[in-house]
């Protein structure tokens, strides 16, 4: 370790992460060192749980959640256009999973989250009531839910609500007109 570098790090303020450290895993202010490990494996968790439960690497894919007033949709898009392969498991894990909600299984989120999201046994329950259906999009998929049925539709959203926080999309917990 250089002089400069060492006495850069004794000058740093105390808690003050590395330059280079990944903000998204720096320790939170007022948060023990434990309860900061434990964070960060229930962060990963799912992405290693995800990537069994989808069949593709959740680093290299966008999620995204859509509200919409009859119900909403499911989206997965690869993040490099040049990703094929990818595109393809997205492409095949979504034309099961329109399959596999249409029939009431919900396995796949509750091996991806290690719970059954909320939504999904009213979804189940009122699974005749709603329509899935899948379609391509330009780099991946989506599955787009629709019902008439208001308990049913009010179940797709809390559904698709705890997806947008679980996954961190960062999209709309409101209708989208």
């Amino acid at each position: 370790m250089t002089h400069e570098l060492l006495l850069a790090f004794a000058l740093a303020p105390a808690g003050a992460a590395p330059a280079a450290q990944d903000p998204q895993h720096a320790m939170p202010p007022g948060v023990t060192h434990e309860e900061h490990l434990r964070q960060l494996q229930k962060d990963a968790d799912p992405k290693t749980r995800g990537a069994a439960a989808m069949g593709f690497d959740q680093e290299t894919t966008a999620h995204h959640f859509r509200l919409t007033p009859d119900g909403g949709a499911i989206e997965v898009r690869v993040k490099s256009p040049s990703d094929q392969a990818g595109r393809a498991k997205i492409r095949a894990h979504l034309r099961a999973i329109a399959l596999a909600f249409a029939a009431g299984d919900f396995e796949k989120p509750l091996a991806t989250h290690g719970e059954l999201p909320p939504g999904a046994p009213a979804m189940r329950e009122r699974r005749a009531a709603i329509e899935y259906s899948y379609e391509e999009i330009s780099r991946g998929g989506r599955v787009r839910i629709a019902t008439t049925d208001e308990a049913a539709r009010e179940a797709i959203h809390e559904f698709l609500r705890y997806q947008i926080r679980e996954h961190r999309t960062g999209d709309p917990q409101t209708i989208r007109r």
